[in-house]
C-alpha cells in the first residue's frame, strides 16, 4: 500500500471519529476524550496542538491515520507526540510506522526539535511494543487517574537524528 500525508482538514474528522473501537482504546488516544469520539472533541483538543496530520491511502484516498504534536518547547528542543490513531482496517499494514516517521520529520524540520516524547498507558502493550521498536525509551512514569482508575502513564523519549 502506498501512503501519503497532509494536514488535517475538517472533512477528515468524521472518519477519524470512527477509528477508536472501545472506550479503553479511546483513552489511549487521549484521556480527555469521551466515548464515542466525535469531530467536536478532536477540534476542541486542537487548540493547543501543532501539526495535525492525516495519512491517506493513496489508491482509495481514504483517511487512515491521525496524530499531532503538543508540548512544544523550542528552548528545551522537545515536543510530545499526541493523539496517535490508525483505522482498524489498516493496523498491521505499515500505516502507523509511516505516520510516526512523518511526525519525526515534522518535529525535526518544521519545529527544529531534537527530542520527541510521548506518554503511553501501561495497559497499552501493543503501543508500548510499537514505540519501543521505533526507538522510544522509557524515562519516567506517572500515576494518573482516568475514570476513577489508577493507570501508569509511561513517558518515553526518542532522539531525532538528522
Amino acid at each position: 500500500m502506498k501512503y501519503v500525508y497532509r494536514s488535517l482538514e475538517e472533512k477528515d474528522l468524521s472518519a477519524i471519529s470512527t477509528f477508536p473501537q472501545s472506550e479503553e482504546e479511546l483513552k489511549y488516544i487521549s484521556p480527555a476524550f469521551i466515548y464515542p469520539l466525535t469531530p467536536n472533541q478532536i477540534v476542541d483538543l486542537l487548540k493547543d496542538r501543532l501539526e495535525p496530520t492525516v495519512i491517506i491511502e493513496q489508491a482509495t484516498e481514504e483517511v487512515i491515520a491521525y496524530a499531532n504534536i503538543y508540548g512544544y518547547d523550542l528552548a528545551k528542543s522537545i515536543c510530545w507526540l499526541g493523539n496517535v490513531i490508525v483505522s482498524p482496517k489498516y493496523r498491521g499494514h505499515g500505516a502507523s510506522a509511516y505516520l510516526l516517521n512523518v511526525m519525526f520529520e515534522k518535529a525535526k524540520h518544521h519545529l527544529a526539535v531534537k527530542t520527541m516524547r510521548l506518554a503511553c498507558h501501561n495497559t497499552n502493550s501493543r503501543g508500548l511494543a510499537f514505540y519501543s521498536k521505533h526507538g522510544f525509551k522509557p524515562y519516567d512514569l506517572k500515576i494518573v487517574n482516568i475514570d476513577d482508575k489508577r493507570i501508569i502513564s509511561i513517558h518515553m523519549s526518542r532522539e531525532l537524528t538528522k
